[in-house]
């Protein structure tokens, strides 16, 4: 069930009358009930995977907490971690392992046929996997208590706004709001309404009008050349931007209907002045995720420069393969691994004489949309060919534009009404995201008198209904 079908539409005020209506100690079970209902309208067979997933690290967690033997310590924790990064590992990573294997013989001239399996990718397994990882691995080192109670910790895992596509909630923040009687909160459900409303803005009105642009030029990537190629680049920066911060917005604003917090998983990251920053404000509850343990647990940066590199490195390259089961990945991560420690090592010899500046953000802005081609293409053939042809004709800057407008005239894009109108909601979000950089939005849209605030909500819901009615696409982040 998407946040953008007509089903959640009807979903969502539903759950929400029922959840209130029920007694407070029994709310927790209208959020389970709901939340496995809402998984099974994608596939209703796996369910018998989260299930498992919370069965083993619930059990886990109460015999870490449980006994003090080292052994059986680590063979708990072990068994979690083999069982969780299992399930992911296969149904995400066996085709892909078995190809690259495959193609890796070959290259030593040992020929040998892939063994595939029919596999769909369970919907929302990275971001489930990693909370419940978390949670085990948190209990393990002391810093939360296991969850006694079954069916709070399920609601825990399977809480259906951020079960898709994240955020990835750490136990210490999102237990104890499972744990405890709610009351409403009119200001806080009204915040959540105006979260809900921008994140819909972010996904439908920027997000899917770009991404039937993108998907033309990616989708045949050898029709097109040069600065075409670069436009549907930086569309694409915006458009998993949108889409998956419009997705955050949405998951947060309707957890705030049932009185509960989700982490801000997006702060501004393209006012970023460095790639280290980028990542202090892009996925934020993913990145926060991959610090705390891989990143820290390999040495972090307390081992000395060489082995600091070494962790960034192994760090992004994870990070890249957590999202796809595709080398363009995994090179996408290692580009940012690349980029922090060019960063660092540039920063050593000429430090930054103030900590923002209009350039810097400009390059940091230019290095990851740069990296994002890598994300958005095919395979590695189409990553390789954008690359090589992004710049045919940059010499010659008249007919590099002329090219680009021919190629966008021919595919039909240049007409399109809609494309002229995204860049003016572009502005809109480039200038929410700078106010947001200093100030709470909603607060400072609260300073205008009603009529301006209303103004603003009507024209909002207004742009959001009539690009709509354009088309329906998935969100990105749930291919992963």
């Amino acid at each position: 069930m998407l946040f953008n079908s007509n089903a959640f539409y009807v979903f969502l005020p539903i759950v929400f009358a029922i959840y209130w209506l029920t007694p407070p100690k029994h709310r927790w079970g209208v959020l389970l009930v709901s939340s496995y209902y809402f998984y099974m309208s994608a596939n209703a067979s796996y369910i018998f995977l989260i299930l498992l997933t919370t069965a083993v690290s619930y059990t886990t967690a109460l015999i870490l907490e449980k006994t003090e033997n080292p052994k059986k310590r680590k063979l708990c924790i072990w068994t979690a971690l083999v069982v969780c990064l299992g399930l992911l590992f296969f149904f995400k990573y066996f085709n892909f392992l078995s190809k690259s294997l495959v193609s890796l013989l070959k290259s030593v001239s040992i020929s040998m046929s892939p063994v595939t399996l029919n596999l769909v990718l369970p919907v929302g397994i990275s971001f489930y996997t990693f909370q419940t990882l978390g949670y085990v691995i948190d209990v393990y080192k002391g810093r939360t208590k296991a969850c006694r109670h079954f069916g709070k910790y399920a609601a825990f895992v399977s809480f259906f706004p951020l079960l898709l596509a994240g955020p990835i909630e750490r136990a210490e923040h999102l237990m104890p709001q499972m744990e405890k009687e709610h009351s409403f909160d009119c200001d806080k459900a009204i915040r959540g309404a105006k979260l809900i409303a921008w994140g819909y803005f972010k996904k439908i009105a920027i997000a899917d009008v770009l991404s039937s642009s993108v998907d033309i030029v990616y989708n045949q990537v050898t029709n097109f050349t040069g600065l075409a190629l670069g436009v549907a680049t930086f569309f694409y920066a915006f458009q998993v931007y949108c889409d998956f911060s419009g997705y955050s917005d949405i998951a947060r604003g309707v957890a705030c209907l049932f009185d509960i917090d989700l982490v801000n998983n997006f702060k501004s990251p393209y006012f970023a002045a460095s790639i280290k920053e980028f990542w202090g404000r892009w996925h934020i509850s993913l990145s926060t995720w991959f610090r705390d343990y891989v990143y820290i647990p390999l040495g972090g940066s307390r081992a000395g420069t060489w082995k600091t590199y070494r962790n960034l490195i192994i760090t992004f390259l994870i990070s890249g393969l957590w999202h796809g089961a595709n080398w363009t990945f995994v090179v996408w991560g290692g580009l940012h691994g690349l980029g922090q420690i060019a960063e660092r090592v540039w920063n050593r010899y000429f430090p930054p004489k103030k900590e923002r500046g209009v350039i810097r953000v400009l390059v940091t802005f230019a290095f990851v949309t740069f990296a994002w081609l890598f994300f958005r293409a095919n395979d590695m053939g189409d990553a390789l060919y954008v690359l090589a042809h992004m710049f045919d004709g940059v010499t010659r800057p008249v007919e590099y534009a002329k090219n680009c407008y021919l190629a966008f005239k021919g595919a039909g894009l240049i007409q399109s009404t809609e494309l002229k109108l995204v860049f003016f909601w572009i502005f809109l979000l480039v200038a929410h995201d700078f106010i947001a950089l200093k100030t709470d939005v909603a607060q400072w849209l609260g300073r205008f008198r009603k009529p301006v605030r209303y103004a603003f909500y009507f024209a909002l819901l207004f742009i959001v209904l009539y690009s709509r009615q354009l088309g329906q696409y998935d969100f990105v982040y749930f291919q992963f």
